[in-house]
C-alpha cells in the first residue's frame, strides 16, 4: 500500500508517470544501481536518465524515512493513552515533514517546561477559562490557590505559561508565522567588535554590516556568513518584523469576548511569540535555508567534480611527470604507457641552487632512455618557469633532429608536447594509503609527480584515488552537510566511472570500487583473481572471481571492458544479457558479429522492430546499434595544449585592459575562477560571463575550459584579480 503512495506522491512531485516510478522502485529494491538502471532497463523505467532516477531514489529514501518516523510518532502518542482516530488518519495521511512535526509537537516528550509545571500544579483549567473569557480573572484565578500557588498572581501566571505554550505548538499559529518568515524575513549579519580590525575578519568583511531578504540570499553569501559566524567574527540572525506577527496571533487569539481576561491572554500570546515560537521558527527557517544553500553548493561541486573526472585523456602514451618546484627541485618521473613508474629523479633547473646544464642533460637523457611521448607539469610553484625550461630543452632536442636520427625518441604528431596538469589534491594522494600500497618504497614527492604524470594520461583513473573534497573544484565544500556531500559526490563519481567504461585487465582497485555492482571488497577480489590466473579473456570469467555472484555480474559486466577479448563484444557497452541477440542479428545478415561491427552496410539492413520482444525495447535496440557502430567508446573529448601569455609572470605584471589566455580551474554560483598564469586565480563574476544574461555559470563555461578574458582590475593589497570574457571570442 505504501509503495502505490509513495509512487503517486513521487510522480507527483518529479512530474513522472506512476509506471515509471513504480518500476524504478522496485529496480532499487532489488539493489539495481542508478547507472544499471539508466544504462540497461529502459523499457521499465520509460528511459529515464540518471539525474531522474536519483531523484526518484532521493525522495523514496526520504518518504521511507518518514514511514518509520510516523511509526514512532503513533507508537509514542499511544503510549500517552491520548491517541484517536481523527489524530491517527491525520498522521496517516500527511506526507510533509513539517506538518507531521506541528502535528506531533504538542505530544512530543520534552524538558520539564513552565507549563509543564503550571499543569501539574492544576492550572489549565485556568488557562481554558481565560481562553474563553472571564469577566474577572483574579476572581477565577482564587479558585485555584493552593500550597503551590499562593496567590492569584501565580495563578495567572501560571495560566499565562499553559497559553504561551499552546500558542507556540498551536499548527495555525506556526503556519502564520512560517508566512511572515517566508514573506519578510531578513538575514542580518553584523560583525563581533573585538574582531573588526583583525586580519582573519578580513576576508568577512563584506558582511560586517550587511542585511538582504533571505529568500533573496544566494547559496554563496549565506554558506559565507554561516562560516564568519562559526569562526566567531561575526552574528548572524535572521529577523521579521515582531510587531506584525504578534499583532497576527493576537487576532488569533485575542477576543472581545475574553472580557477582562483579554488583556491576560494577549500578555500570554506575546511572551509564547518571545520565547518560545520565534526561536523556534527562526531555526526551522535557518536551518532550512542552510540545507538549500548546502544543496546549491554541493549540485555545483558535483557538476565541476563531473567535467574534472570526465576531462580530456591523453591515453596510454608514455608520460614524464613533473612535480615542479625551486629549492627543493623538481622532482622527475617516467611512467609507461600503463602508468607504471619507470624511473625517478631530481632536477634543479631554477634558483637557488642552479644547476641548468646539467638539468637540461638529465631531462634529455630521460626523454630518451624511456622513449617519453608527453611531459605533464604540476600547476604550482615554479610551473611557469619549469614548462619554459621544459620547452627550451624539448625545443633544442628537436633542432638537433634527435628524432630523425634516433627512432627510439618517439613524438606526439611529430613532437613532443607539454602540458600543464592541475596539482591539487596530488599532496593528498601521496600521503595515503593509496599511496603506500602502490610505492610503499617511494616518498611523497615521486607519488606527487607519478600522480600528475598519470592525471595526463587519464584524469578519471587518477582522480577517483583521491577524496573529492580535496580536488580544489568546490564552493565552501567544508561548510555543508559533510553526509549529504559524501553521497552526492560519490554518486558523481559512479556516473562517471560507468559512463566512461573500464578496462578491466589494466584498472586499479580504486577505480573498479566504483563500477556497478562492485564495491571495496569485489574490486580487490577481481585484482587478485587477475593477479593470480593473468588477464581476462572475457567478461564470463568474472563469474569465477571469489564472492562474485550473479546479481554482481549483472550489475558491473555491461561497464567493464576487455581490449582485444575473443568476442568483440566483451570490448562494448553491449550486456551479455544481450549477446544472444546480437549474434541472431549477425546471422539473420548472414554475417558474424564482428562484421556487424565493421561493415556499416551491414548494420544499415537490420531492422530493429523485428526483435522487440517482452523484454527488449526500442530503447534497448537503439544502445545496442549505437554501440555496434563504435564500440567501447570514450566518450570524454580529446586533449589540447595551452600556452599562458608570455608576457606576464606575477601579479605585478597585470594591467587592466590586458587580454589574456586562461584556464578555468573552478566554477561557484557567483562566477568563475581562471588560470592566467600568475599563481593567482583571477575572478569573472557572472556578470562579466558574457555579452547575455547569464543564470548560472555552468551554463555558459565548463571546467578546464580554455578561454579568453580582459583584466578589468587588480587589488595588489588583498591579491585579488578581476577579469572580464564581455566582448571576447571564445573557443
Amino acid at each position: 500500500m505504501e509503495t502505490n503512495i509513495f509512487a503517486q506522491l513521487i510522480a507527483g512531485q518529479l512530474g513522472l508517470r506512476e509506471r515509471q516510478v513504480e518500476g524504478t522502485m522496485t529496480l532499487l529494491d532489488d539493489g539495481a544501481t542508478i547507472p544499471f538502471i539508466a544504462r540497461y532497463r529502459k523499457e521499465r523505467t520509460g528511459a529515464l536518465d540518471e539525474v531522474q532516477i536519483g531523484n526518484i531514489a532521493e525522495q523514496y529514501s526520504r518518504l521511507k524515512e518518514m514511514a518509520k518516523r510516523k511509526e514512532t510518532i503513533v507508537k509514542t502518542i499511544e503510549e500517552l493513552g491520548k491517541m484517536t482516530p481523527e489524530l491517527q488518519q491525520r498522521i496517516a495521511e500527511c506526507w510533509d515533514a513539517t506538518a507531521l512535526e506541528d502535528i506531533y509537537l504538542p505530544y512530543k516528550p520534552k524538558r520539564r517546561t513552565r507549563a509543564q509545571v503550571a499543569r501539574e500544579h492544576g492550572l489549565e483549567p485556568l488557562a481554558l477559562m481565560l481562553l474563553r473569557g472571564v469577566n474577572d480573572a483574579e476572581q477565577a484565578a482564587r479558585k485555584f490557590i493552593t500550597a503551590d500557588v499562593p496567590d492569584e498572581a501565580a495563578a495567572i501566571q501560571g495560566a499565562q505559561d499553559i497559553i504561551a505554550e499552546m500558542v507556540s505548538e498551536d499548527e495555525r499559529s506556526r503556519q502564520t508565522l512560517r508566512g511572515n518568515f517566508r514573506r519578510t524575513a531578513m538575514i542580518v549579519s553584523k560583525v563581533v567588535k573585538s574582531k573588526a580590525d583583525s586580519d582573519e575578519a578580513q576576508k568577512f568583511s563584506d558582511y560586517f554590516d550587511w542585511s538582504e531578504p533571505l529568500k533573496r540570499c544566494s547559496s554563496h553569501r549565506l554558506l559565507a556568513m554561516r562560516r564568519g559566524e562559526a569562526e566567531g567574527i561575526l552574528r548572524v540572525s535572521i529577523v521579521v518584523d515582531d510587531d506584525e506577527c504578534i499583532d497576527r496571533l493576537q487576532r488569533q487569539w485575542c477576543r472581545p469576548n475574553q472580557g477582562g481576561a483579554r488583556s491576560i491572554v494577549t500578555e500570554a500570546v506575546a511572551d509564547g511569540y518571545k520565547r518560545l515560537l520565534l526561536p523556534s521558527i527562526e531555526n526551522e527557517f535557518a536551518a532550512a535555508s542552510k540545507e538549500r544553500a548546502d544543496d546549491e553548493a554541493i549540485r555545483v561541486f558535483a557538476d565541476n567534480l563531473r567535467q574534472l573526472l570526465l576531462g580530456a585523456p591523453l591515453g596510454q602514451k608514455r608520460v614524464m611527470g613533473i612535480d615542479p618546484g625551486f629549492r627543493t627541485g623538481c622532482k622527475v618521473v617516467c611512467l609507461d604507457a600503463q602508468g607504471n613508474l619507470l624511473h625517478h629523479e631530481a632536477i634543479f633547473p631554477h634558483p637557488p641552487v642552479r644547476r641548468p646544464a646539467e638539468a637540461a642533460d638529465a631531462l634529455a637523457s630521460m626523454i630518451e632512455k624511456y622513449r617519453i611521448e608527453a611531459i605533464a607539469i604540476g600547476n604550482g610553484t615554479a610551473s611557469r618557469e619549469t614548462k619554459g625550461f621544459v620547452e627550451m630543452v624539448v625545443g633544442e632536442m628537436r633542432d638537433k633532429r634527435l628524432e630523425m636520427r634516433d627512432k627510439r625518441l618517439e613524438m606526439r604528431d611529430g613532437r613532443l608536447e607539454v602540458f600543464v596538469v592541475s596539482e591539487d589534491g596530488a599532496s593528498v594522494y601521496s600521503a595515503s594509503k593509496v599511496a603506500r600500497d602502490e610505492f610503499p618504497d617511494e616518498d611523497v614527492t615521486v607519488r606527487g609527480a607519478v600522480s600528475i604524470g598519470r592525471r595526463l594520461m587519464d584524469p578519471l583513473a587518477e582522480l577517483v584515488k583521491i577524496d573529492p573534497k580535496s580536488i580544489g573544484v568546490g564552493q565552501y565544500q567544508h561548510d555543508v552537510d559533510q553526509t549529504k556531500l559524501k553521497h552526492s559526490l560519490d554518486q558523481t563519481v559512479e556516473s562517471c566511472v560507468n559512463s566512461v567504461g573500464v578496462n578491466l585487465n589494466t584498472a586499479s582497485v580504486h577505480l573498479l570500487t566504483y563500477v556497478s555492482g562492485l564495491g571495496p571488497a569485489l574490486a580487490a577480489n577481481i585484482v587478485s583473481y587477475r593477479r593470480d590466473h593473468g588477464a581476462f579473456t572475457s567478461r564470463a570469467q568474472l563469474k569465477q572471481v571469489p564472492r562474485l555472484g550473479p546479481s554482481a555480474f549483472e550489475q558491473c559486466a555491461g561497464f567493464l571492458r576487455i581490449a582485444d577479448a575473443k568476442n568483440p563484444l566483451d570490448n562494448s557497452a553491449v550486456h551479455p544479457e544481450r549477446y544472444a541477440l546480437v549474434e541472431q542479428m549477425a546471422k539473420d545478415q548472414g554475417c558474424k558479429v564482428i562484421d556487424l561491427i565493421q561493415q556499416k552496410e551491414l548494420r544499415a539492413h537490420v531492422d530493429i522492430k523485428r526483435y522487440v520482444s517482452a523484454d527488449v525495447g526500442l530503447p534497448t535496440l537503439n544502445d545496442i546499434m549505437s554501440e555496434l557502430e563504435k564500440p567501447g567508446r570514450d566518450p570524454r573529448q580529446q586533449l589540447e595544449a595551452f600556452e599562458f601569455d608570455s608576457r606576464v609572470t606575477s601579479i605585478d605584471d597585470l594591467q587592466p585592459g590586458m587580454e589574456l589566455p586562461g584556464i578555468v580551474t573552478n566554477i561557484t554560483n557567483f562566477g568563475a575562477f581562471v588560470d592566467i598564469g600568475v599563481h593567482q586565480d583571477g575572478l569573472v563574476h557572472i556578470s562579466q560571463l558574457a555579452d547575455r544574461y547569464v543564470s548560472h555559470p555552468l551554463d555558459v563555461i565548463k571546467l578546464h575550459q580554455h578561454v579568453h578574458v580582459r583584466v578589468t582590475e587588480v587589488d595588489h593589497r588583498r591579491a585579488r584579480i578581476s577579469l572580464s570574457m564581455k566582448g571576447l571570442s571564445q573557443s
